[in-house]
């Protein structure tokens, strides 16, 4: 079992040692470093390399925001999962513009911040659908006229697939059950995608082909949601 390097960045100590200590519980899961401030997050962010940086907002010396621009900026592999007080509109697209892969509250139960941590690490959304849109509507160009040969870009046929699924909001075993392969070849086409868009999660792939014009907003729309 490979274990998820986690990077806590928050400038309350018990709060850290306490989501330390739950974190560990897990055996899979390892905190390989705290940060107090966002400058400390950036630095310990580029010499520790953690799969996922949890993320506060309110820091002091360097909030959340631009802490995630550096890291995402110097770290592109490693995922940003926003743990915050705050749910106003601002934070979170501001956040998912700075390249954060889940944004969720500090009154998550800890089952489901776990559940997130490995959720972002596999690739998957950690959104509330309701959220998602908003962000995705919020963040997306006008449509633009597409090319059938060029549509997405650098990405071949069977990883554009992949992508337009997962825009679709479909987790991984949905999408290998919709193209008849496994999981793990799934996660394989996920990360081969986004080593060429340079992005660590899915959320920021969709963004990045939503802004190229490779998807539309409609191309996020699941059709058995649409139809409730």
């Amino acid at each position: 079992m490979r274990t998820i390097r986690i990077l806590l960045a928050d400038d309350h100590v018990m709060l850290r040692q306490g989501t330390r200590e739950l974190l560990e519980r897990e055996e899979d899961l390892e905190v390989v470093a705290e940060a107090g401030d966002g400058e400390e997050a950036v630095q310990l962010a580029v010499s520790k390399h953690p799969d996922i940086v949890i993320m506060d907002i309110a820091m002091p010396r360097l909030n959340g925001i631009e802490a995630t621009k550096q890291i995402k900026a110097e770290c592109p592999s490693t995922a940003v999962l926003v743990l915050s007080a705050y749910d106003d509109d601002q934070y979170v697209f501001a956040l998912l513009k700075a390249g954060a892969a889940g944004y969720l509250l500090k009154d998550v139960p800890v089952d489901e911040l776990i559940k997130a941590i490995r959720a972002v690490h596999a690739g998957e959304s950690v959104l509330h659908p309701i959220v998602a849109r908003k962000v995705l509507t919020r963040l997306a160009q006008p449509p633009v006229e597409r090319s059938t040969e060029t549509d997405f870009g650098p990405l071949s046929e069977r990883e554009s697939q992949v992508l337009r699924l997962a825009a679709k909001g479909m987790m991984n075993r949905e999408i290998a059950q919709e193209l008849a392969v496994s999981v793990r070849t799934v996660q394989v086409h996920l990360g081969n995608v986004f080593g060429k868009l340079q992005v660590g999660s899915r959320t920021e792939a969709v963004l990045h082909a939503l802004r190229a014009g490779w998807l539309t907003l409609d191309d996020t729309v699941r059709e058995d949601k649409a139809e409730q």
